[in-house]
């Protein structure tokens, strides 16, 4: 009986092709699971998301402070209504932040959010955010977006931030294409 035994070279290829199949597959799935992990443990200031209020609420309190930002190419203005809010662990709170379309053409636009510090964005829980949506405003249409969030108080018995004295959730604003029907409402006017 003859065995068929690969060459050299068609090793080398076959092991060669085998990497980059690899290297491909790891590629495409390190953002969805990178972002999974983040959602799972709050790492790199990502925050907690729940479909009610915390059914513990502590009397110690914590600041949260609010920062809003925009895209280099984002037109819209976009800012917190307050600066800081004094909140209890557990107390289900609404913020608010204000967006206005100073252009004269509908723009779509989607936030992105961290907290900061990062050990305290797995306890930082929204309930229901802007961020969750595409947002798409008029010419001169100004809004203010909710954000309703608890902190979980949990976050006293977490080796590390237990210590944190506030929390900073922060959003961005980055334009985005509009939905289909903005767009053809847009270009037929």
């Amino acid at each position: 009986m003859s065995k068929h035994r690969m060459d050299p070279k068609q090793k080398t290829a076959a092991i060669a092709v085998g990497v980059i199949v690899f290297m491909g597959s790891m590629a495409w799935a390190a953002v969805p699971m990178y972002n999974l992990f983040c959602r799972v443990t709050g790492y790199g200031g990502t925050t907690a998301t729940a479909e009610a209020g915390s059914d513990v609420i502590l009397d110690e309190t914590i600041t949260v402070r609010f920062d809003g930002s925009r895209a280099k190419d984002m037109p819209w203005e976009f800012k917190p209504v307050q600066n800081q809010m004094t909140v209890r662990l557990g107390e289900t709170n609404i913020a608010f932040y204000e967006a206005y379309n100073p252009t004269d053409r509908v723009i779509a636009g989607t936030a992105t959010y961290n907290v900061a510090p990062f050990d305290a964005g797995g306890f930082f829980t929204k309930i229901d955010c802007f961020c969750f949506t595409e947002q798409v405003l008029q010419p001169g249409q100004r809004v203010n977006m909710p954000v309703t969030f608890y902190v979980d108080p949990e976050i006293r018995d977490d080796r590390d931030a237990k210590w944190t004295p506030h929390i900073t959730l922060s959003y961005t604003f980055y334009e985005t294409d509009l939905p289909q029907e903005h767009a053809a409402l847009a270009t037929s006017n």
